[in-house]
């Protein structure tokens, strides 16, 4: 092959294949990290026929490097304009050194592409080296919670989770004698073959013990139930979030497994199940996904509900806050290692002194509301009273004048005698 190179993708990462110094200077002028695909393993599917020992002959002589699906890959795979292939999810292209390491052309001749068992067969390594990347990065983050994992695990007291823990030491085994013999026969196989049953068990039940936590915060709805109801999640989440990365874990393990199986034994039905198997695990991952996600939810309700009552629980309402942030960056630490995507910012807690001082703020605005309206009655009720005091001093004052009127007019008939008010009727 030269300085050509092949890069191929199956959507997860990507493939490069050609001569080791070609493929070398390659990775080196673009940067980028990478890892050993395990070519000399698909030496089992090219089994049949001249044309295909030749091309097994000639990969052989070849290196290939597998690099995770980044930013940067993907960059190149758009630069170097990859095609899809007649295996599903695998795009290919072909490129070739004109002289700089820092120019490679992309060329037309594309031998893997006509040899669709080694195309499937190189897809098949690439989903083993991606699982195998997530569960090493399942890993790194069970190790960030300290030693409680393996408390956590043991701790276990449930005979489901009890299985599960079993289950894992006998994959464990297998992964060993796998990577020391370089394939997976029917004895290793027959370990492992009932072991996705338990460990899909052990998935559902933690996934209900979270559903469990996000209906005890929904039914709460005093402040202090509800701050002992996002303490309990706060304390338990982490636990079945460990419980849920360890079951991805061990059934990615399994995959890996069972594809070296599929390749030993049946080579002509490896890209079926690598394609059967890449469903299944998206499968899995939403399944997941919309179970923490609606324990998120019901973490942000229950902050609301919190911060709307602050006034009155100075103490529960940040506390329910503060859990909730807790279980939150929990939660997509956990959705960050298994390639969930999503974003959560942390809930801030309403201090007490803001819903004082707003509340506050009402009460004077209800107040000067409610002087501006006795202010206003007073003033009405000042006019009314001057005007019916005025009208009733002139009743009075019309009064006095008829009484006068009348008196004198007796006075005239009696001789000026002084009449008195008795005597007027």
């Amino acid at each position: 092959m030269g300085n050509e190179i092949q890069l191929i993708s199956d959507g997860d990462g990507l493939a490069v294949i050609g001569d080791p110094r070609a493929v070398e200077r390659f990775l080196v002028s673009e940067g980028l990290p990478s890892k050993d695909l395990g070519l000399p393993r698909l030496g089992s599917v090219l089994t049949v026929g001249t044309a295909a020992a030749q091309a097994g002959s000639e990969i052989a002589a070849n290196s290939g490097r597998w690099v995770q699906l980044t930013k940067e890959s993907a960059h190149l795979m758009h630069k170097h304009g990859l095609m899809p292939t007649k295996t599903p999810g695998v795009s290919h292209a072909m490129v070739g050194d004109p002289g700089s390491i820092h120019k490679w052309l992309q060329i037309d001749k594309a031998s893997m592409v006509g040899n669709p068992a080694l195309l499937a067969g190189a897809a098949g390594l690439m989903a083993q080296l991606a699982m195998q990347q997530s569960m090493k990065e399942i890993t790194d983050y069970l190790a960030t919670i300290d030693e409680k994992v393996d408390d956590v695990l043991r701790a276990q007291k449930d005979a489901v989770l009890a299985r599960m823990i079993g289950v894992g030491f006998v994959i464990e085994e297998s992964m060993t004698i796998r990577e020391q013999r370089g394939r997976v026969d029917e004895v290793t196989w027959s370990k492992v073959q009932g072991a996705p049953a338990t460990i899909a068990e052990t998935q559902a039940y933690a996934l209900r013990q979270l559903d469990a936590l996000a209906e005890k915060l929904e039914r709460k709805s005093a402040i202090g139930d509800l701050a002992r109801a996002a303490r309990e999640a706060e304390s338990k989440a982490q636990e079945w979030l460990v419980v849920l990365a360890r079951c991805f874990q061990l059934q990615d393990a399994v995959a890996v497994l069972e594809l070296d199986r599929v390749l030993d034994a049946s080579p002509d039905e490896l890209d079926g199940h690598r394609v059967g198997l890449r469903n299944a695990r998206q499968n899995r991952l939403e399944l997941i996904s919309r179970c923490t996600e609606r324990l998120l939810g019901r973490m942000e309700a229950a902050v609301g509900r919190a911060n709307a009552k602050v006034l009155l629980n100075p103490m529960d309402s940040p506390a329910v806050v503060r859990s909730s942030n807790h279980v939150s960056a929990a939660i997509v630490d956990f959705h960050g290692r298994l390639g969930i995507e999503g974003d959560r910012q942390s809930s801030e807690a309403r201090r007490w002194t803001d819903a004082a001082m707003e509340a506050r703020d009402k009460a004077l605005e209800t107040g000067a509301e409610g002087v501006d309206a006795a202010r206003r009655l007073g003033n009405d009720t000042f006019d009314r009273a001057k005007w019916a005091t005025g009208k009733l001093s002139g009743r009075v004052g019309g009064w006095s004048l008829r009484r006068r009127g009348e008196n004198d007019e007796l006075k005239e008939k009696k001789g000026g005698e002084a009449c008195s008010g008795e005597n007027v009727p």
